[in-house]
């Protein structure tokens, strides 16, 4: 059997990897500033991680949600403790994807209607209807299609407003991403995530903050919708919250209230992925990563700004979408195979960094010496 191609590969093979920086079959050391799509958030192998998943795994690895997990629930008091939404509740799953699927389904069974906004450049996930509020065509299947996704434009508040004056009683739910990661590191603006609050208010929908990429202490904040002073009534989070280990949730507000059976996941919640976030968790409070991920976010933000050569600097802590002249395709090629540094990108030209939460001004200062040279 052979592997179904759906991956463009560099062609690297990863053996062993410690901090912000993993290496090669060959020996070869790479700074890692893209953590595998933003899920290293602690940095990789760290050892008090390694130890809560191994003496886990030495107890039980996985039994169903039919029993009493309190990893589950100290996972919940932790996450609500770090993130400031103690109110909150928590329903456990298994991906970004996943995240936003039951998000915008539990707002459609909350609120008895169909139709959800979704905005231009979004990026929600592959899965059905995760996909089909993703402005992506080619990642669409025909059974994806459905006319109860409203695409408007990102940032466009008024185009809200009269959206909602014309069909606020059908609609569900207003998803958004705090920054959009896909889209290129486009920050939402205040006034705009306001007015989702204040539609979803008026009409009685729910507002869904996907944080799967941007959210988890990565802009300096636990959730990057943060900074606008309103609470959403959901909160997607995966990526970062289990460094590596396939787990996802949604926070959702006390509002909204659960009955048995209208969410579901065999393996979401299971006894190692709960240890694995509440790892996660307990590192970030330990050493002060929220502080440090704005510290050496706005490090790097402020040298990238000076910088000749660099088109747009956009981003807030460590997510940072640094956008190049058309002519300069080569870029990120370059830092992989002569600088050995990993990016991610987002067409057309906009490299993307997304580090773990530790990174040090070392390996900041790294990354600038190397990347000047390449503009220069």
């Amino acid at each position: 059997m052979q592997l179904f191609d759906v991956y463009p590969l560099n062609d690297i093979t990863i053996e062993k990897a410690e901090g912000s920086y993993v290496y090669d079959d060959k020996g070869t050391r790479y700074l890692d500033l893209y953590g595998g799509h933003a899920v290293i958030s602690i940095g990789h192998g760290h050892k008090h991680y390694i130890t809560r998943i191994t003496e886990q795994l030495a107890k039980v690895g996985f039994y169903s949600n039919s029993v009493k997990i309190p990893q589950q629930v100290a996972l919940a008091e932790k996450l609500g403790h770090l993130s400031g939404k103690e109110d909150y509740q928590l329903f456990l799953c298994n991906s970004g994807a996943e995240a936003n699927e039951n998000a915008m389904k539990l707002a459609s069974f909350a609120t008895g209607r169909k139709k959800i906004i979704a905005f231009t450049k979004a990026f929600h996930g592959r899965t059905s209807l995760a996909v089909a509020a993703t402005d992506n065509p080619a990642i669409i299947a025909p059974v994806n299609q459905t006319d109860n996704i409203i695409f408007l434009p990102f940032n466009d508040p008024e185009a809200l407003n009269t959206c909602f004056a014309e069909q606020g009683d059908l609609i569900a739910a207003v998803i958004t991403e705090g920054i959009q990661g896909v889209g290129g590191i486009h920050e939402a603006t205040i006034s705009f995530l306001q007015t989702i609050r204040h539609c979803c208010n008026r009409y009685n929908s729910v507002f869904i903050a996907d944080s799967v990429q941007c959210g988890y202490g990565r802009t300096g904040l636990f959730y990057a919708h943060d900074y606008s002073g309103v609470n959403a009534d959901i909160y997607t989070m995966a990526k970062g919250m289990g460094n590596g280990f396939p787990v996802a949730g949604i926070s959702i507000a006390p509002h909204l209230q659960a009955k048995h059976f209208m969410l579901g996941s065999t393996f979401g919640g299971n006894h190692l992925a709960c240890a694995a976030a509440l790892a996660v968790l307990e590192v970030m409070a330990a050493e002060n990563l929220l502080q440090n991920a704005a510290a050496t976010g706005n490090y790097l933000l402020q040298a990238l700004r000076q910088m000749e050569g660099i088109a747009a600097v956009r981003g807030r802590g460590l997510m940072i979408g640094i956008e190049l002249p058309p002519n300069r395709t080569e870029v990120k090629k370059n830092l992989l195979f002569r600088h050995h540094i990993f990016t991610g990108e987002a067409k057309p030209n906009v490299i993307r960094l997304l580090p773990a939460l530790n990174l040090t001004t070392e390996a900041a200062d790294h990354f600038l010496h190397a990347l000047k040279q390449e503009l220069h």
